[in-house]
């Protein structure tokens, strides 16, 4: 029974519900990206790379990947041998190839990298093939390798006589002039600072005193051979000084990777990505 004191008001009966909160506006998705009203959520392609077990310059690489593409990398298995032509060798085996490339497929990237100089040179051109067979065969939907992204580079540059610098020891440093002598590239001369370990330390100062170093009238082009070898900083500047390219083991594997995949890489005044642009073509 209904008493005086919680009776209704007159009317109150038929009054329309009032809502106790207000309803929340439709908010954006984080990641979202709103453009002309519409939300478009942000595709991220994926581009995969096989990196030495010792390799310590994943921020490098990142650094010539453009805002869309995220870099999936994985390692291979760790030996127990310092940086000569057995490590080169080891780097280099199939079935660790095998496993790094299907480990890399879950995210189904557009291309995979394998981001080692020495291992992709240490058998010869022929060893650089077999190694990009293998990638495929293990189901990359496409494969580069450092040293077969070099060539590629070499040729857009239409350069075929070179200065060389290399972290390597000597024994190292021959197995890439023997791989570029197989494709008709000369070179001119050769350093090498003789590093067994740690090489990812090797300062930039150091790496531009050793390509001054090396550099000659006749060589067409500069190459800094090692993916752990840091260079991304200093490539245009050697070249506004040597007034020619500069081209590096992280530089041609990330052009390389990124063009399989349909992508452009990103650096500032760097000859090869400036040559190898569409508007350059």
């Amino acid at each position: 029974m209904r008493t005086e004191g919680n009776r209704p008001e007159h009317g109150a009966e038929h009054a329309p519900l009032q809502a106790t909160a207000p309803v929340p506006e439709q908010t954006v998705p984080r990641g979202a990206v709103e453009l002309s009203g519409a939300m478009l959520t942000p595709w991220q392609a994926g581009i995969g790379v096989i990196a030495p077990y010792d390799f310590a310059l994943d921020r490098e690489l990142w650094r010539w990947a453009p805002d869309d593409v995220s870099l999936h990398l994985t390692r291979l298995p760790y030996v127990h041998v310092p940086v000569t032509v057995d490590q080169a060798a080891a780097l280099s085996r199939g079935k660790g190839v095998t496993r790094a490339v299907r480990a890399l497929l879950a995210p189904e990237p557009l291309a995979v990298g394998y981001a080692c100089a020495s291992g992709s040179f240490v058998h010869g051109a022929a060893g650089e093939r077999e190694l990009h067979r293998t990638m495929l065969a293990a189901g990359a939907p496409a494969a580069v390798t450092t040293s077969g992204a070099l060539i590629r580079a070499l040729r857009t540059l239409e350069a075929d006589r070179i200065a060389v610098v290399t972290p390597y020891v000597d024994s190292v440093t021959e197995r890439l002039l023997g791989y570029l002598a197989e494709h008709g590239v000369g070179v001119t001369s050769s350093v090498g600072l003789g590093l067994l370990s740690h090489i990812w330390r090797v300062t930039y100062a150091e790496v531009a005193r050793a390509v001054h170093e090396v550099d000659r009238p006749d060589a067409q082009a500069v190459y800094i051979s090692c993916t752990n070898v840091l260079t991304y900083d200093i490539i245009a500047p050697l070249e506004r000084e040597l007034g020619k390219p500069v081209i590096a083991a992280n530089q041609v594997t990330m052009w390389d990777l990124l063009r399989a995949a349909d992508r452009r890489a990103v650096a500032h005044g760097q000859r090869l990505l400036d040559v190898a642009a569409p508007s350059a073509a």
